[in-house]
């Protein structure tokens, strides 16, 4: 039954991956089409308004999922996803536009979800491979989405939303009809405390006394991934002389690999060398893709980082079950609920910041961004020396 049920949610996690990565390509049309000229500014306020709204609510959302079950809340996220996309399939103002986006944030939880029901139904052992399944899901889907959304949309502006809420619907029914809840009911009521905001979530994160050092690497790596995010794009116009094309090969070959190192890769290497220096291993790999990427003055050089920046992406699910340890069964939806916060706070600041530091330096050494993001990724190993220091002192 468990196998079954985490086959389910690999699937709804794919197609909601896939949901959002198929109206990507033509968010930004949507605003010429409604007469606005500004579309890199309004794209992103756009996105600001989703990331602003998940900070806020994802950790009411991860609450309501310990107290009421995961799938209760699963159903809202899948239901304000799909309100979201029709909305912007018929938008015909601004205002509808942005109103579609804050609902869609508001709601937005369903990786945050899974990633609670995986601690609910998996031994801890098994965690980090499981926390990686769905990763790879996700990316999968997130991959398949861009690549659909822009020949979709070449029919009309409306068909990538509209086919993304249809995506939304069948994963609403699929979780309806198959995906079984994974509280006891005995543990989904009986608490009437009042719901947390970011900064009560927050608060409650860094009582845990034994999980902050965590949770400030999670912080780092998040803030970090969001150079790639802002500059990949710049870096490879300005440095290689790429054009769209070998950009979208590029960022194929990225998610691609990176689906496949969190399927294949992340149990294997949690198993063999432990969650706490699978986390290490995928610092130092991040830092040393950095790093090199910063002095790569070949296109080939920096597509043979790749699966180094990929195998990176080892350390989040060793993370997440490193942290979900940390706290009692009926705060899992919590905790998801901050990390998806954090994230979040990450998509808020990183861009803006990390764009303005490459557009500073860009001049001086278009790979300075790099070095500075591996630099700010070695601050990791004190503080999982730190975090080794207190499990040390706790087990003695």
């Amino acid at each position: 039954m468990r196998s079954k049920s985490i086959a389910i949610l690999w699937f709804t996690v794919a197609l909601s991956g896939t949901g959002i990565g198929l109206a990507l390509p033509v968010v930004p049309l949507l605003f010429e089409r409604l007469g606005h000229q500004n579309a890199p500014i309004l794209h992103g306020l756009f996105l600001a308004v989703f990331a602003f709204m998940q900070v806020v609510c994802a950790p009411v959302l991860g609450t309501l999922s310990d107290r009421y079950g995961r799938r209760r809340v699963l159903l809202i996220s899948l239901a304000g996803g799909t309100l979201d996309y029709l909305l912007m399939a018929f938008a015909p103002t601004l205002p509808v536009l942005f109103l579609a986006r804050a609902i869609s944030g508001m709601t937005s939880a369903v990786m945050a979800v899974a990633n609670a029901y995986i601690a609910d139904v998996t031994a801890t052992a098994q965690r980090t491979r499981r926390f990686g399944y769905l990763a790879s899901a996700f990316g999968l889907g997130f991959v398949m989405g861009p690549a659909a959304g822009g020949m979709i949309g070449e029919h009309s502006l409306q068909s990538p939303f509209i086919f993304a809420a249809i995506l939304n619907a069948l994963n609403f029914i699929l979780v309806v009809g198959w995906l079984p809840e994974s509280r006891r009911a005995e543990a989904s009521v009986g608490n009437s405390d009042s719901l947390p905001g970011p900064f009560a979530a927050f608060s409650w994160a860094l009582r845990q006394r034994s999980m902050v050092p965590f949770l400030a690497v999670y912080l780092i790596v998040a803030l970090v991934g969001e150079i790639g995010a802002t500059v990949w794009v710049l870096h490879g116009q300005d440095r290689y002389g790429w054009h769209s094309a070998q950009i979208g090969l590029s960022l194929a070959g990225l998610g691609l690999f990176h689906a496949a190192v969190q399927a294949f890769a992340t149990g294997p290497i949690g198993v063999r060398i432990g969650e706490f220096r699978t986390v290490l291993f995928a610092v130092l790999c991040d830092a040393s893709a950095c790093a090199l990427l910063a002095l790569a003055f070949e296109s080939w050089i920096a597509v043979l980082l790749i699966p180094l920046f990929c195998l990176g992406g080892v350390g989040e699910p060793a993370l997440l079950s490193m942290m979900s340890r940390q706290v009692a069964e009926e705060q899992q939806g919590l905790l998801q609920g901050v990390l998806s916060s954090a994230m979040a706070l990450a998509a808020i600041v990183g861009p803006p910041v990390f764009g303005t530091v490459y557009m500073l330096l860009r001049d001086l050494h278009t790979g300075a961004v790099w070095l500075i993001g591996a630099a700010v990724y070695l601050a990791c190993i004190p503080i999982l020396n730190r975090a080794l220091a207190v499990k040390t002192t706790t087990t003695t």
